[in-house]
């Protein structure tokens, strides 16, 4: 049965600034597919990352190409070859689960075989900066239970430091987004054992990781960069004990599920990542982290302003999502 497709670029303006490795941003934007059959609507959004060589211009492309196809009726399972998995896949997948759940009167949840949506506790970020903006960051956020450190290579011994002095009572697992090199990995792993860090996430460019399958693993390595699907999983097992689903590099939540299951069976640490978007970007994530080792759904606490219908979050506890945002 067809169905129409509308493509809308969005702008939201961050809380501040956020940086990372390779930047700082004021403000994300946003792809989002809505799909409408029957009067009614499924929505999905995604976040075109320039890491990974996209950008709203070629994510919106990306998606028009396949409208015919799309708006024809495709499948969720067709979809999967129909668009590589990425931001533009994702989008459309999200919105094919949401529409699909609303004309079955039931919820993507219970589709995906959860009865009832656990409320999750998320990590907070903390931007990479000098150690004593990210002392005061921490001690502002020093209540939240788990704090995800941004880093960025040389200094951070000094920055691990001082945030674990601003928070001590937080657990702690850093990012340092492919900025460390082979020449300070082993003193930024051993800084992160001492200030008792729980997870160290992509220390090494993408591609230029082999050396993790050579040192000592203090504290369980995290892909982040160098996963994004279920294919990838078999070449990361030397070099990783825990990855990252963020569903913008599935390409939605049907990869997403497929590399949950797999990473599952295979023993890894999972944890569930976001891009920098909105509640509406973190409702399917959601339904991947139920069981998650680590939760790292804050982008909507970074935001200056979300959708409507957001998720409710008291403090880094995040609710199920409600039926007029997502699913």
């Amino acid at each position: 049965m067809t169905c129409r497709l509308s493509i809308e670029a969005e702008t939201f303006p961050i809380a501040g600034s956020f940086t990372i490795a390779r930047g700082s941003r004021t403000e994300v934007k946003v792809v989002t597919a809505s799909l409408t059959q029957d009067g009614l609507t499924g929505r999905g959004e995604c976040v075109p990352y320039p890491r990974y060589g996209e950008s709203v211009e070629s994510v919106t492309a990306q998606i028009e190409a396949a409208r015919a196809a799309i708006e024809a009726g495709v499948s969720i399972e067709e979809l999967q070859s129909l668009i590589p998995a990425g931001a533009a896949r994702n989008a459309v997948d999200c919105a094919l689960w949401d529409l699909t759940a609303k004309r079955q009167s039931t919820t993507v949840a219970e589709l995906v075989g959860i009865k009832s949506q656990r409320i999750l506790e998320t990590a907070y970020t903390i931007s990479v900066g000098t150690p004593e903006k990210m002392s005061e960051d921490a001690a502002k956020a020093a209540s939240r239970p788990l704090l995800k450190v941004k880093l960025a290579g040389d200094g951070d011994v000094e920055r691990i430091a001082a945030v674990r002095q601003a928070a001590p009572n937080s657990k702690l697992i850093v990012d340092a987004n492919e900025g460390w090199s082979e020449s300070n990995l082993e003193a930024n792993i051993k800084a992160c054992q001492q200030a008792g860090v729980g997870l160290v996430e992509q220390p090494l460019a993408a591609g230029k990781d082999a050396v993790l399958a050579e040192v000592e693993h203090l504290i369980p390595i995290c892909a982040d960069e160098s996963l994004h699907t279920s294919k990838d999983l078999e070449s990361l097992r030397d070099r990783y004990s825990a990855i990252n689903i963020k569903i913008d590099k599935t390409g939605g939540l049907t990869e997403g599920l497929k590399l949950l299951r797999k990473a599952e069976e295979m023993d890894y640490v999972i944890m569930v990542g976001c891009m920098l978007a909105t509640s509406l970007a973190m409702a399917p994530a959601m339904l991947l982290a139920q069981n998650a080792d680590f939760v790292d759904l804050d982008g909507p606490l970074l935001l200056a302003k979300d959708r409507d219908h957001a998720i409710q979050f008291e403090g880094s506890l995040m609710h199920p999502p409600s039926p007029q945002l997502w699913g």
